[in-house]
């Protein structure tokens, strides 16, 4: 048997410690310039692709277009936890008029998002109408994964400017609501442009049943869990053990058991965040399960985010300056205009506005729906629609990440 060298270089390990590298990099390199909170999420993307294009012996991943259900799953679990830690960082609900904002954003901004980004794919890009209707689904959510720079803190902190309360709420709550959007694409690619002879069974089973049966379970989840965190058996709660981890086993239970019944499972999540939040709100149990499910979202977005960079080599093949042309539009123009007129009727001043329309950042919300679209149907520009995609989360990324801190210092309290 012949023995085999005493340095192997298995590809596995060789990709352990590239990732390694990468994330310590893409969080310790921004210090040597700012302060501010590092803007790790571009550089682990731009690492990622070097590292691809220039270290030999790396594992070749999946191509998303072919093969997109490892994505699909990894994605999924990132926004879901990232989605509850939203919910979770809300302190106070009221006064109800703060959510004016965000209703109006919900509300005006992502259709008028949607609507544009159809409209740019049709005209500019040549797609289909249902690429485009999918096209716009995709990349009009705020994403609650990369956006946490914006948000408010953690539970407890209070002091939540309406600027972070805003994008927070928005980002919680977007995601679920861009679902039916999704459904449409993938009707019309199935059934045509026919809306007589489906517009109002999308609306009543995509729109009003899934989005109430979201509403519903999430809320039904938080009181569930916080009864049995908080209150039986009484002297020796389960909140007291101060375990995290029911934290996931919450959110997998409520998203799970929602999706089973076809309702939207990030629309459920999210309020579960939201209400479990409100019972026995002092509890320091509230951190430790914000804390723990921080956690796990951050180990998830690393690897994600390190993926995607590997494969945009490949995703970028197909990439024309249209794409590009598309990607400013949306970033620098769709998005910020659409939120300024959304907000035009609030008590915002033009600062905070400001900040508001433009801090929509794209990115894992985006590779989640498209592996979900893609699995689900073959569309005709699928390989379009991922370098376009894969273009705006990187460019989000970059514009978003090394701005945002110079932005929320602008609309900081006296």
């Amino acid at each position: 048997m012949q023995q085999e060298p005493f340095f192997a270089f298995n590809s596995y390990h060789i990709a352990l410690a590239v990732i390694g590298v990468i994330v310590i990099l893409a969080r310790w390199l921004p210090r040597l310039f700012s302060k501010r909170e590092p803007a790790a999420a571009p550089l682990m993307i731009l690492f990622g692709a070097a590292a691809a294009l220039l270290i030999p012996g790396l594992p070749t991943l999946p191509d998303p277009r072919q093969t997109p259900l490892p994505w699909e799953l990894v994605s999924e679990l990132t926004v879901i936890v990232a989605l509850f830690g939203a919910g979770m960082r809300i302190d106070s609900l009221r006064p109800w008029k703060r959510w004016k904002a965000t209703s109006r954003m919900l509300g005006i901004a992502m259709p008028l998002t949607i609507l544009a980004v159809a409209l740019l794919g049709t005209g500019f890009a040549g797609l289909t109408v249902a690429g485009a209707i999918l096209l716009g689904a995709v990349l009009a959510p705020t994403d609650p994964v990369l956006a946490s720079d914006v948000q408010v803190g953690p539970p407890h902190e209070g002091a939540e400017h309406p600027v972070r309360f805003t994008l927070t709420t928005e980002a919680g709550l977007n995601d679920g609501l861009a679902f039916p959007f999704v459904y449409l694409g993938l009707i019309v690619a199935a059934e045509g442009l026919n809306p007589g002879s489906w517009a109002l069974d999308w609306f009543l089973r995509d729109v009003v049943y899934r989005i109430a049966l979201g509403i519903g379970m999430g809320w039904l989840g938080g009181r569930a869990l916080g009864f049995i965190l908080f209150s039986v058996p009484r002297g020796a709660v389960l909140a007291n053990t101060g375990s995290g981890v029911i934290a996931l086993a919450g959110v997998l239970l409520c998203y799970g058991s929602t999706e089973l019944i076809e309702g939207y499972g990030f629309i459920a999540v999210a309020v579960l965040g939201l209400t479990l939040r409100r019972i026995e709100e002092a509890h320091h149990f509230h951190r430790q399960l914000h804390d723990f499910s921080e956690s796990i979202e951050h180990a998830l977005t690393a690897l994600l985010l390190i993926a995607l960079g590997s494969v945009l080599p490949i995703l970028f093949v197909d990439l024309t300056w249209t794409h590009f042309a598309i990607a400013v539009l949306l970033i620098l123009v769709v998005r910020p205009l659409s939120g300024w007129l959304a907000l035009s009727k609030t008590d915002l001043d033009n600062k905070s506005r400001a900040v508001i329309s433009v801090y929509g950042v794209r990115g894992i919300g985006s590779i989640y729906y498209l592996c979900y679209a893609g699995s689900h149907m073959e569309f005709t520009n699928e390989a379009q629609l991922w370098s376009l995609i894969a273009l705006v989360i990187l460019m989000s990324t970059i514009l978003h990440g090394f701005t945002v801190g110079w932005a929320m210092d602008r609309i900081k309290e006296d």
